[in-house]
């Protein structure tokens, strides 16, 4: 068996990679880069000749995960692509929606490599489509020389980790996972045995929780803070990425509204893309593993957003909350505008982050930022001044470092092979694994060599 990266770099990005066992040749994953632009933003596709690929496997519908899957197919038109039910629906509106922001650019930007494939191309797509459940092992090839199995990963709703099989190995590739339970998403569930390699994810790894966490208790923080806020008339700025963490703090806003935290009447918002991800995860809300079985948000949750009888702009106004996209504030999003038309500048308000935010983003600089200064939302307009009250919750959906490693250490590879981190996160993972697994290869794999398994 021979494992090879074919990521853009070594990190969190455009994540690609290779697994090559008895004749069977799979790709897992294929990302797009969040930090990156054009050609530099797929990832080296051209590592692997065309057409040699018998499958590819979505783990999950992130856009780091699946934001370049055409592209992919392009290159690979014999493959078949498989993923669960819940991922195939997520993956398809993630896309189409991406296609409608390189267009954009395309405009804006004058990135002429834009759009990298076309609605079309994504409804034709499905056609070599392989859903499958978790926990049901499958035949990757006609032949069954590559056999593979999904684990729940926790991470959110469809994600998984892969197990695969062959000439008598086993190789568990992670994919993005969360073993906690969160508000809606019920934490993974891997398999606990022996495996000759590991492919795992170390998002978190330059992160040290705090002791004291709690779960629930940063979640009645969170409650008490929403509070305060409405209290004194402001409104509350909550970014969310639509997949995911939009459903989560919407479970997390219906629980504090029956529980009284916060009124029940208090006018809640999401709209745009997020309103398409709460229908995906509406649609499987009796068949998915989660919290609140076969509650759907968008008929029995209030929601002053989402409502497809609203039409055009969501109104501002105090006394509401507004869980608005995209969690990172980019410019021209509606967490974005909010922020730099009102919210920011007014002490009232509250700007409360419970996800991830890269430090060279508008909620970045934002996290960064000391009351009082001035923070540049969008070159294209004059930088605001940071009045309002800015919070930040640990609501990931990364598992912790400790949880990972523990992990790593009940599955005994001979060889692990970091992914998806930053090279603090991984460094970081490197030592921890070789100190307490001293008979275990740990590798951070450079993109294009490959190594044998």
């Amino acid at each position: 068996m021979i494992f090879k990266s074919i990521c853009r770099d070594v990190g969190i990005g455009a994540n690609s990679y290779v697994l090559d066992a008895d004749g069977v040749r799979v790709v897992l994953d294929a990302g797009m880069h969040p930090k990156e632009e054009g050609v530099t933003a797929k990832p080296r596709y051209e590592l692997i000749e065309d057409d040699t690929a018998d499958a590819i496997f979505v783990t999950h519908s992130h856009l780091d995960h699946v934001g370049t899957l055409p592209v992919c197919m392009e290159h690979q038109q014999r493959a078949k692509v498989f993923l669960t039910p819940e991922a195939a629906e997520l993956t398809c509106a993630m896309l189409h929606n991406s296609v409608n922001v390189m267009e954009s650019k395309r405009t804006e930007l004058g990135i002429s490599e834009y759009p990298f494939f076309t609605h079309n191309q994504i409804d034709r797509m499905k056609g070599s489509f392989e859903r499958r459940s978790v926990e049901r092992k499958f035949d990757v090839d006609d032949a069954g020389k590559l056999k593979a199995e999904f684990y729940d990963a926790g991470h959110i709703l469809g994600s998984v980790g892969v197990m695969f099989e062959a000439e008598g190995k086993k190789v568990f590739y992670t994919g993005d996972v969360n073993f906690e339970d969160s508000t809606l998403q019920k934490g993974a569930v891997f398999p606990n045995e022996e495996v000759d390699a590991l492919i795992v994810e170390t998002t978190r790894g330059e992160q040290a929780r705090r002791p004291d966490y709690s779960r629930r208790e940063e979640e009645n923080e969170f409650a008490e803070a929403i509070k305060r806020v409405l209290k004194r008339g402001g409104s509350v700025l909550i970014p969310v990425f639509a997949m995911g963490k939009t459903q989560e703090v919407l479970a997390m806003l219906q629980r504090f509204k029956e529980e009284g935290l916060i009124h029940e009447k208090v006018p809640v918002y999401i709209g745009g893309l997020s309103t398409k991800m709460t229908t995906i995860y509406d649609k499987f809300s009796d068949v998915s593993r989660r919290n609140r079985r076969g509650f759907k948000f968008l008929t029995d949750m209030e929601l002053a957003g989402g409502n497809k009888k609203r039409v055009g702009p969501i109104p501002f106004n105090n006394g509401c909350i507004y869980a608005l996209s995209s969690g990172m504030m980019s410019e021209k999003t509606v967490s974005n505008n909010f922020a730099r038309q009102g919210v920011l500048e007014n002490k009232k308000h509250g700007l409360f982050f419970v996800g991830y935010a890269d430090s060279e983003t508008p909620g970045g600089k934002i996290r960064a930022a000391q009351h009082g200064d001035m923070v540049e939302l969008d070159p294209a307009y004059p930088p605001v001044k940071l009045n309002c009250e800015v919070r930040i919750f640990d609501f990931s959906g990364h598992a912790t470092r400790d949880a990972i490693a523990d992990f790593a250490v009940r599955m005994k590879p001979k060889k692990i092979f970091l992914v998806h981190g930053d090279e603090g996160a991984m460094a970081w993972f490197k030592q921890e694994l070789e100190n307490r697994l001293p008979g275990t290869q740990v590798i951070i794999p450079e993109p294009g060599v490959e190594f044998d398994i």
